[in-house]
């Protein structure tokens, strides 16, 4: 689904407030594939409407994003516009590009009128691979909560009232395989801004070269 208003970043809320036309942080995404930059943030993700949670602890963000309402969400990979069951909610998933290195979550569900506190947001990117990588692992930061997978497998949690901090929680080292990755985030927030990043780093801790996000080719 095409957002049809743009969100707009925080620092821009002055501008806004005088009149002038702010700039953007998130615009519906554009067709086709789009290449890392050469500091390696995955700059385009499919985001589901959010959902009201409670709870920011390791134990209560398990329990929240294990829990058997959420489980076809794990098993599919979504379009962009698709709707689907969350628990009793239907609701829709939406395709993103940033323009920075984080995906900005409080713009997304403010402009699409939604709750920003007590909520999570699911998250899906698919990151294409030049040839098999190994020795590679995902690095990420989020505000607040977030569990991290890679082609189905857990691989990071954080948890707590947490500011974004780049490479904040960093996988152990994992491959990539040829082709299409399959990365998914769960981000839960308490109160406040909210928002999340992610890149893989290579086995010198260097931003790893050559990734493509395209969402909708999934061929090997």
């Amino acid at each position: 689904m095409l957002i049809k208003k743009l969100l707009l970043p925080l620092a821009a809320l002055a501008t806004l407030c005088a009149g002038q036309t702010p700039p953007t942080s998130l615009t519906a995404a554009t067709p086709g594939a789009l290449p890392v930059g050469p500091r390696g943030f995955l700059q385009r993700w499919l985001l589901l409407e959010p959902i009201p949670v409670t709870g920011l602890t390791d134990t209560a963000v398990q329990a929240t994003v294990k829990n058997d309402a959420y489980a076809g969400l794990m098993r599919a990979l979504p379009k962009d516009g698709e709707r689907v069951k969350a628990g009793e909610a239907e609701l829709a998933w939406h395709a993103v590009d940033t323009r920075n290195y984080n995906v900005n979550l409080f713009h997304f569900a403010r402009t699409l009128g939604k709750k920003t506190s007590d909520i999570l947001v699911w998250a899906v990117t698919v990151v294409h691979a030049p040839r098999d990588l190994d020795n590679v692992r995902l690095a990420i930061g989020s505000n607040a909560a977030s569990v991290w997978w890679v082609n189905g497998e857990e691989v990071i949690g954080i948890y707590g009232d947490r500011q974004t901090v780049i490479d904040d929680g960093v996988s152990r080292r994992l491959s990539l395989k040829k082709g299409p990755n399959v990365i998914r985030a769960a981000i839960v927030n308490g109160g406040g801004a909210t928002d999340f990043c992610a890149r893989f780093l290579d086995a010198r801790d260097q931003p790893v070269a050559g990734l493509v996000v395209n969402l909708k080719d999934t061929r090997p």
